[in-house]
């Protein structure tokens, strides 16, 4: 059977998921976001986590090849962000928006959680690529609702 890829991405999206920016750094030392969804833990023993990264991303090579990187889990407010971030040509951080980790990653201000991250591993996955993280910090506040997605839209929980 041949799955078309319209209708895949329509049935993915009945999967409801939080939304993350990820940050890192250039070798210039600009701070760059991009949005992801494909977010999840792998492992509590070490701390693994992933993200998935398409291979025909504008910035593909600072994220692929970042050896650290940050995830940070946006709250509900925080749609402009995702928006911004999940255009091509913008994916510069202003300032303002960030502070910088200890692991010399950007944080993106206010999100639910943030977790600084070293590489751990990559893998191939079709049209992308699959980006593990060893979680060296994390940061999370007490506090807020988060940014989710589903059928295509941003949601708010009831």
């Amino acid at each position: 059977m041949e799955i078309d890829g319209r209708e895949l991405r329509n049935a993915l999206g009945q999967f409801t998921t939080g939304v993350c920016l990820i940050t890192a750094v250039t070798d210039a030392g600009e701070a760059l976001a991009l949005t992801a969804n494909s977010f999840t833990s792998v492992s509590l023993e070490p701390p693994l986590v992933l993200w998935s990264l398409q291979n025909n991303s504008e910035v593909f090579s600072v994220f692929a090849g970042a050896k650290q990187f940050a995830i940070n889990v946006l709250a509900g407010k925080q749609q402009d962000l995702s928006s911004r971030y999940a255009r091509k040509g913008d994916h510069g951080l202003e300032a303002g928006e960030f502070t910088i980790g200890e692991y010399g990653v950007p944080l993106v201000n206010d999100a639910l959680a943030s977790f600084e991250c070293s590489l751990e591993a990559t893998h191939p996955g079709g049209d992308h690529v699959i980006i593990v993280g060893r979680v060296e910090a994390l940061h999370q506040r007490s506090e807020g609702e988060p940014l989710v997605f589903f059928s295509g839209a941003y949601r708010a929980l009831a």
